[in-house]
Order: structure tokens, then sequence, then C-alpha cells
């Protein structure tokens, strides 16, 4: 996390940091023997692990039970770790980041979060509902967690609909095509279900959590949601808001965040986000804002009164902790809970250790770019899977799963036999690195030209007119 957080609460040396990470282990243990409530377990690990990071980042070390900070400390068995403590996976929704090369273990982050798998039983089943062939994201396990998927077929099967919602921290003015993902596949969802969507822009969060003025955030929310429209949206179904100027505008919106607000103590959020005493109140208390728009009442202009419409929203799996934090809040409230789908993440050119940023202009292919600027990042910066030697690679073969061109294919190839006849050439050697990207950046060029060509398409008059408030098709 960034800004204005510091290393603990109130920690001022690494013995201080050392003993508070001591006392919330045992205070773990504590609430694992009592068989204390889920929520506050899993509260009380999320800090545990956030005060690890810190006290790495402040030592140099790992935290070990026992051993206090010094040059040479070697750990003594103390029995089993605290369980999900020593995941080496970083996911929050402010940081990602792993030392496997093949990326974040998806496996263990469904064990540790409570969430569900996206198993084939499922993807069939929203084949069979939808009436249509699954998106190629869910075919491929790039959406490839769930909460309470089932429960939203089983009233779409009985003509009770829901409504989408998903969303973007406009950070930047442009977007990488990292940030389309989640869009592609929520207009598939909203094209085949024929159901509305609400698309928050998060102003006010990028404002209090980076050095950038309140007009700034404005102008990029804005220019982030024509990029979003360019990804084809139905302008009769979809809702695009700013939380800067629809929170002051929608009071019903905001008596769900202060109902929100009041139903989630300031150790919950720690625990569950890594707060501390250092943090501006701001902070603190924006997980309210993501969770308002879960909840149909929300939005009067499109559902009325109604509080009983079910939302679904996809969204990368780093934002579910905000939902987690929803879902216990929602039946205190009288609102059902919302489902989600969670994607995996898009990788850096560098590498899967980590996620695309946008502060980062060769880490990331943005919808911006030229195709001779897709072609030189590529070519220079995506990580390869190949040997060292064209006569190693063709004894050896190349190895896919590691492989940036081969992750980004499978992403944007659409045709399953082609991406996979690619992957068996490449792990044979009959597939050069150098043809790999290629491949890829072939690929690349023409969809991200299309997407430049259809966002000239977007006038001030269409964004107003997706981000007015108004009835939607319902």
């Amino acid at each position: 996390m960034t800004d204005c957080q510091g290393n603990g609460e109130g920690v001022k040396s690494p013995m201080e940091l050392y003993e508070t990470l001591t006392a919330q282990g045992d205070k773990v243990r504590t609430l694992k023997t009592a068989k204390a409530e889920k929520a506050e377990i899993e509260a009380a690990v999320q800090l545990l692990l956030k005060l690890k990071v810190d006290y790495k980042q402040m030592t140099g070390q790992d935290y070990k039970a026992g051993c206090p900070p010094s040059e040479n400390c070697v750990a003594p068995d103390n029995g089993p770790a605290v369980d999900g403590a020593d995941d080496e996976d970083t996911v929050d929704p402010w940081n990602v980041s792993t030392t496997n090369a093949k990326g974040v273990d998806y496996d263990k982050l469904i064990v540790r979060f409570g969430s569900s798998k996206i198993d084939q039983e499922l993807v069939d089943r929203i084949e069979k509902v939808a009436g249509q062939r699954p998106h190629h994201f869910l075919r491929r396990g790039i959406f490839f967690s769930h909460r309470d998927m089932h429960q939203v077929l089983d009233a779409y099967e009985k003509k009770k609909s829901f409504y989408l919602y998903t969303g973007r921290g406009p950070s930047s003015e442009a977007m990488h095509v990292g940030h389309l993902i989640p869009f592609i596949f929520t207009k598939w969802l909203q094209d085949v279900f024929d159901i509305p969507l609400v698309i928050q822009l998060t102003d006010d969060e990028k404002y209090l959590w980076k050095d950038l003025t309140l007009e700034e955030c404005n102008r990029f929310a804005v220019e982030n949601a024509k990029d979003i429209i360019a990804c084809g949206f139905d302008v009769n179904k979809t809702f695009i808001f700013s939380d800067l100027d629809y929170m002051g505008a929608s009071p019903e919106f905001y008596r769900n965040v202060v109902k929100i607000q009041k139903h989630v103590t300031f150790n919950q959020v720690k625990g569950i986000f890594g707060f501390t005493d250092s943090d501006c109140i701001g902070k603190i208390s924006f997980p309210a804002i993501q969770a308002a728009p879960s909840f149909s009442n929300s939005f009067p202009q499109i559902f009325g009164s109604r509080k009983d419409v079910q939302c679904l929203i996809p969204c990368a799996i780093d934002q579910d902790p905000y939902f987690r934090m929803t879902r216990d809040v929602a039946p205190r409230i009288g609102y059902p809970k919302p489902a989600l789908l969670h994607s995996t993440f898009f990788p850096a050119l560098q590498g899967a250790q980590t996620k695309m940023s946008a502060s980062d202009a060769n880490s990331s292919i943005f919808l911006t770019d030229t195709p001779k600027q897709i072609k030189n990042k590529i070519n220079k910066h995506a990580f390869s899977g190949g040997k060292d030697t064209v006569e190693e690679h063709r004894k050896y073969g190349g190895n896919p799963d590691v492989d940036v061109s081969f992750m980004y294919l499978t992403f944007f190839l659409e045709d399953d036999e082609q991406l996979e006849k690619i992957r068996q050439d490449y792990a044979s050697g009959a597939l050069l690195t150098g043809e790999l990207k290629k491949i890829l950046i072939e690929t690349l060029q023409p969809m991200i030209a299309q997407h430049q060509e259809r966002r000239k398409q977007v006038t001030d008059e269409m964004v107003k007119q997706f981000m007015t408030p108004r009835p939607l098709n319902f």
C-alpha cells in the first residue's frame, strides 16, 4: 500500500514491530483455539500477514517467532505456523506479487479467501442457462473462482433477474490491455443474460491513495469512461458513474454507504485491508463506498426502491476483500449478498510475478500504443520461456507456462485449437520465441487499433449520456 501509511500501529522500531507481530500471532492462535467467528479470525490473519510484510520491509528479514531482529538470526522449531501466515503470494487491492514465475497460486488463493473454484460443471451450467458457448475466459480458467454463482443461476432459471456491477480506479488517463479483462467479460455477461450494468469509477479512492488532485482524478474518470464505452456496452442497459459526482447527487446511495459504515468496525477494516493508525480517515471509510453499488436500491433511477435484486460482480480477485466485507454486512442491513466471479491477474511484460502497472510504461501494452510501440515492447520486454540458444530450444523446447507472450495469447486469441497448437509447438521446440512474439504482435496490433478507432467515435455527449442517472432497460 502507498501514500500515508506507516509501518504498523504506531511502531517506531524493528523491535516494537517484532513484539506487535508476536502478540498478533498469539491472538490468531487464541481465536482459532476458541473457535471464534470466521470473519474475526480472517481479519486477525490478514493483519498478521500485513505486519509480516511491514517487518520484512523494515528489517530485510522474514519474521521468525522467537527470534528478535538482528543481522544473524536462526529460528528455533516452534511447531506449525499459523494457517496462511507464510503464504509467499501477496494479494490485496493495492499489491500483487509472487516469487513463482508461473504467477500466483490460484488454488491456494481460493482456499485462503474461502471462495469456490469455477469447475467444468459450473461452466457447463452457465452454457445451458445462457444458451451460448461459454466465453473463452471461462473455458480457459481466466475467470476461475466464484461466490454464489449457482444461486444467481437458480434465480435466473426462475425468471428472477439480477444486475452486474464492476469498476475501475482511474489513476491515469490511459488504460492498459489488462484493464480491459473485466470489461470484456462483463460485456459478454450483459449480452447473454440481457441485464443492466453499473460501472463505478472510484476517482475518490485514487485521490485518497495517489498524489493527484481531485480535478485530475475526476478528469481521468471521464477519459477512462471513453475507453470503457469503446468496449461496446449498450447505453440502454449501462450506467457509468464517478463517485465524486454521483454520491453527492444520490441520497439513496449515500444512505447505504452510512449503513455499511455503521456495521464495520475499525478493527475489521484494519484486519481486512491492513490499514494503520497513520492512514488518513478517508481510506478507512472508503470500503463502504465500493460496497454500496452491490445493493440495488443504491440506484433508484434503475430499480426504484427495490432492495431484493441480486448483484453479480465480475472482478480481479485482488478486489475480493471489499466484497467479503460487503457479504458479511449485507444480511445485517437486510440486503442480499452480492455474488462474484473472480479473474486471474494480467501479468506484466517482465513476467507473472506482478500484475501490470499503469505507472511503468514498459510493463504494459497501453490502449494508446502505436503498432510500432506494441512491437518494440513485446520484442524487447516480454519475458521468454525459451532456451538460451536456438539449438537448445529446438532440442528441449520452451516453457509456455512462464512465457508472457503465450500468457497474453490465452487472454486474446479466441481460437482454442490454434492456441493449443501454439502451446504444443513451443513446448516441443518447433516454434521459436521470436515466432511466438510475432504471433502475439499480430494479434494485439489490430485489436488495439480497432479499440482506438471505436474510442474516437465516443463523443462528450455519449459520455454524458452513459453517466447521467436515468432508467435502464430492466
